[in-house]
């Protein structure tokens, strides 16, 4: 099979069939709206919506080949390296959180800088940083050719061919110049920004995955949402195959609209479940702010719900440690709220090892189902 080639001349579309997108731009972007007015309502989406992130994180590595899960995730961070792993598992986590942390300097930049080629490049650094891939030019253009296939294909066996190294640099201003181009609709433009970014493919690796990062950076930096907390990756990845079907369908047919109208089904049926699992999250604070003031009677129950909110899983010391709460009285708190089942115990103190606890009512409404 021939491989599919860059689409050269013919960025951005010369036009689309906007008859076929607008009955699709309305949902999308009323469903975006309603998202973004419940993320409104969280008091700090940072610390309750902070799961979501790592999930995303989980989700758009998934897409890559990257095996882990957001508890694996979690535990390793409340844990730390030391925890028994095989290097392949441990390599994995790494990588989700190296995505969550150059999200998160992408997110710090952009108070700065306008979205632009600077923050995607350090955005990469980041990504690869101490993981696998991080030999391959961190954080700078590639200088040969890339292509898409089965790994360790050669590039006649591919089933696509980016464009040549020598018009990326040019291919790549096109592309940031078109962030900032007025267009006739927001969503569209970053339908087409992302399919662009995929096909520039400009990294030698982690392509994808900033491709995916863009989405929520662009939602924020255009006003779309007041917070850079979307995450889109749960579509692509249910939806794998089709997604990387319209995205060769850009350069193998010119089927720009296509692209569109799939990306504009994504962001509708992403912003309806953001939205489910923001509302339930911020009830979920909600409710348990008073229960546990009740239970604790204590000052110290804002500190208590956002630490679990922000760590999930934690090691008991992490939480009774804490400077924010004296050791005596966090003691005290956390033996309350597991002797009335609000964490979960994964493993037991054992000498100098404390027990391992779980937020299991948030982490079941991450995973989006009884997990816990």
């Amino acid at each position: 099979m021939t491989p599919v080639q860059y689409h050269y001349g013919k960025f951005p579309p010369a036009e689309l069939d906007w008859k076929a997108l607008i009955p699709l731009i309305g949902p999308a972007s009323a469903a975006l709206a309603r998202y973004d007015g419940t993320l409104n309502a969280v008091p700090n989406p940072n610390v309750l919506l902070s799961p979501l992130a790592t999930q995303e994180a989980v989700l758009s590595s998934k897409i890559e080949g990257t095996v882990t899960t957001i508890t694996e995730v979690l535990k390793f961070e409340a844990e730390g390296p030391a925890t028994e792993k095989s290097p392949e598992k441990e390599a994995d986590i790494k990588e989700v959180l190296n995505y969550r942390k150059a999200m998160r300097h992408a997110v710090d930049a952009l108070k700065e800088l306008p979205l632009c080629k600077r923050v995607i490049k350090d955005a990469h650094r980041i990504l690869l940083e101490g993981v696998r891939g991080k030999e391959k030019a961190r954080g700078e253009y590639r200088r040969g050719p890339n292509w898409i296939g089965p790994a360790g294909c050669p590039i006649e066996q591919a089933s696509f061919v980016s464009i040549s190294a020598d018009k990326l640099p040019d291919g790549m201003s096109a592309w940031e110049k078109f962030i900032h181009a007025e267009a006739p609709d927001l969503l569209v433009q970053l339908a087409i920004l992302h399919a662009e970014f995929e096909a520039l493919h400009p990294f030698m690796d982690g392509n994808g995955r900033i491709g995916r990062m863009f989405v929520p950076l662009f939602l924020f930096k255009t006003g779309l949402l007041r917070y850079p907390t979307f995450y889109i990756s749960e579509f692509f990845e249910r939806n794998r195959d089709e997604y990387y079907e319209r995205l060769q369908g850009v350069s193998r047919g010119d089927a720009w609209t296509e692209w569109c109208a799939f990306f504009l089904r994504a962001v509708k049926t992403q912003a309806e479940g953001n939205q489910a699992k923001a509302a339930a999250i911020l009830s979920l604070y909600q409710s348990k702010m008073t229960w546990i003031a009740e239970l604790t009677r204590s000052q110290f129950a804002v500190h208590t719900l956002d630490f679990v909110f922000r760590r999930p899983i934690f090691e008991s010391s992490q939480f009774t440690q804490q400077k924010e709460i004296p050791t005596p009285t966090a003691h005290r708190i956390l033996k309350l709220l597991r002797e009335k089942g609000m964490l979960k115990v994964l493993r037991e103190a054992s000498g100098r090892r404390p027990a391992l606890m779980a937020f299991r009512e948030l982490l079941n409404i991450v995973e989006g189902h009884e997990a816990f």
